[in-house]
């Protein structure tokens, strides 16, 4: 092995500590009380006390109208939307299990972007009967198309099983959060780190294309 006092001063140098991620939470759950909006909630919750910033994106509250490629760009709430995404390093994405599939209310929201998601990292939450295993391969296959990665796993939950009175509930549950707000903190930060890195280099990378040219 190359001794380290003989390494490049770029290979010699203590590694810079990577950004704490901005984290948007996304509730894709119209019911006001749904079991998805607890776990995002929660989830949230977690990220925050572990010291990053959050935002909720609470759909049974901010409406978002059915995306139309022709009109939903020019409507007056997309700027500011497109804002917070954009702001975003990591994505908790909450969905109930619908027939196999993520709800419309989510699929809605991510219709409505591409770019934006770029280079980031997308964390699915899903509720379900069962294990949601197909929602959450969902969620992952929109982050490929989206040039996004995906946590490996995701966090589902049972209604009856881990909640109670409209709080998380189960042992099991609270371990599988903290798991995952730790996860997506630390790759979240990084991949952040990296995506700021690569847009402003000149090196041949996927992240290229969406450098905004100079000059």
């Amino acid at each position: 092995m190359t001794p380290i006092d003989t390494l490049p001063d770029s290979q010699n140098k203590d590694p810079q500590p990577n950004p704490q991620p901005h984290v948007l939470a996304v509730v894709g759950n119209l019911h006001p009380a749904s079991g998805t909006r607890t776990v995002v909630l929660r989830a949230a919750d977690i990220m925050r006390s572990q010291g990053c910033s959050t935002d909720v994106l609470d759909l049974s509250v901010e409406s978002l109208s059915m995306f139309d490629a022709n009109a939903s760009y020019a409507l007056p709430g997309y700027p500011t939307l497109k804002v917070r995404v954009e702001r975003a390093d990591a994505l908790i994405l909450g969905t109930p299990d619908y027939h196999g599939s993520m709800s419309g209310a989510l699929k809605n929201f991510l219709d409505h972007f591409w770019r934006e998601f770029a280079g980031k990292l997308f964390v699915p939450v899903v509720g379900s009967p069962e294990k949601g295993l197909t929602v959450a391969d969902q969620i992952r296959t929109v982050a490929r198309q989206c040039y996004a990665w995906s946590l490996p796993y995701a966090v589902t939950f049972s209604d009856k099983e881990d909640l109670k009175d409209g709080e998380v509930s189960s042992d099991n549950l609270k371990h599988r959060l903290r798991m995952m707000s730790r996860d997506a903190r630390i790759y979240g930060g990084l991949l952040s780190g990296q995506r700021r890195e690569d847009l402003a280099g000149n090196d041949a990378c996927f992240m290229a294309r969406y450098r905004i040219p100079t000059g």
